[in-house]
């Protein structure tokens, strides 16, 4: 299918500076593009997730994509849709993040190839930039009043802006002149708040080209939901691509538990499902919401394309394992998943009575309260209903030796572990 069409379909297209110029550079042949993504943090977040897969539709369409880990303009901090000034790291620390970067990257676009992927960094070229050639030769270009209408900077006027965050689209304009001069890149993508630093760079490059250019800016829609609250957070937190700072059994959950008015659009966005396929979810959404295989298809394409298929069976493992009760067919790494935001307990004991338990642990307030949950049926070890009051928790009850879980009621669970 052509591209553009398939974007367009998905909703992908936000503002292009050309977009008949751009369907036919596409038409001509290969186009090189490219997406910055600073070092910010130690792990892309969901939010990143939306123009690294825009960068892989252009590849698998036969593009050449370039991913920028801004290793230099990380050192800055972009002012687009901040209200105050970052806190700016140190530079053993940016090192540390633009290497975590460039690998979870590595994840998504194919680095072999006639079209392969590259990534870059943006600390080669800028870092050994000196202020006199900075000013010659890059900021010249720059009017003030140019610089002061752009939406990232206008709206910091008020409430104040550094000279630092202040250049930072001059940097980014550089960052698009070397990669057009040295990989012949003809096209910058980048989220709806980068149209400002896009359009500045498609200007430095028309200046030092003399008009003779052809280079495209693209931006995609900031991704929005229904509710109004922000995409890619929880209570716990930002959604990472990172495992370890989100499971992927927290990613599954969180796409699961789309709401119905958002579900196909995610689909658009996060999937690589065919038109054909979305449509048949999107009419199930509409005539049998209460199934929700739209959310379930939308979990799981995301969650095999982020960790793997052995990820994904394992979330699937700790949610039906949590929805049936049946705690003791999960192994430890499913529990430390699916148990992450549970209150915990830590325990030496090899033996200690159930009730004992309940009320060291904190899981019911007093032995009274512990012995009425125990006959009433309200207490449950390892998925199992306990009804006996001389129950006593021994190593056989721990799985992989590590946890043993006891939920009180339908849906207070805690988590015993073990130092010994």
């Amino acid at each position: 299918m052509d591209l553009l069409k398939d974007l367009e379909y998905r909703g992908l297209i936000n503002q292009v500076t050309d977009l008949e110029g751009l369907k036919k550079q596409l038409e001509e042949g290969q186009v090189t593009l490219y997406c910055g993504f600073d070092p910010t943090a130690d792990s892309l977040h969901i939010g990143h997730l939306l123009t690294v897969l825009t960068l892989r539709r252009f590849q698998l369409s036969g593009n050449k994509p370039l991913a920028l880990v801004g290793g230099a303009t990380g050192l800055i901090g972009d002012p687009s849709g901040k209200k105050a000034e970052r806190t700016l790291n140190e530079k053993e620390i940016v090192i540390q993040f633009s290497n975590r970067i460039r690998e979870q990257l590595s994840r998504f676009l194919d680095f072999s190839g006639d079209n392969a992927a590259k990534t870059v960094n943006n600390y080669d070229w800028i870092g050994s930039l000196d202020v006199i050639s900075f000013l010659r030769d890059v900021g010249k270009n720059f009017g003030l009043n140019y610089m002061l209408a752009k939406d990232s900077v206008e709206s910091r006027i008020q409430t104040g802006i550094s000279f630092t965050e202040f250049s930072y689209m001059i940097l980014q304009s550089f960052d698009f002149l070397k990669l057009y001069e040295n990989e012949n890149c003809r096209l910058q993508i980048g989220g709806s708040d980068q149209w400002g630093n896009i359009t500045a760079g498609l200007e430095l490059i028309r200046k030092s080209t003399e008009g003779e250019a052809k280079a495209f800016g693209f931006t995609i829609p900031l991704v929005t939901k229904s509710d109004g609250t922000k995409f890619g957070k929880t209570e716990g937190g930002a959604i990472w691509l990172d495992e370890e700072k989100t499971s992927p059994y927290e990613l599954y959950q969180f796409f699961i538990n789309t709401d119905d008015r958002d579900v196909v659009k995610f689909l658009k966005y996060f999937t690589f499902l065919s038109h054909e396929e979305i449509n048949v979810l999107e009419e199930e959404v509409r005539t049998a919401p209460e199934k929700r295989s739209a959310q379930r298809k939308l979990a799981e394409e995301v969650t095999q394309l982020v960790h793997g298929k052995e990820a994904l069976s394992q979330a699937i493992r700790i949610s039906e394992a949590l929805f049936s009760g049946n705690i003791a067919d999960l192994n430890a790494n499913e529990i430390k998943q699916g148990f992450k935001d549970v209150p915990s307990f830590e325990s030496s004991e090899k033996e200690i009575s159930l009730l004992d338990l309940l009320v060291t642990a904190k899981i019911s307030p007093s032995k009274r309260q512990g012995r009425e949950d125990i006959q009433n049926g309200a207490i449950y070890v390892n998925g199992v209903r306990t009804t006996e009051l001389d129950k006593v928790i021994t190593t056989q009850d721990r799985i992989e030796n590590q946890f043993t879980i006891v939920r009180r009621g339908k849906k207070k669970y805690f988590v015993i572990k073990y130092n010994n």
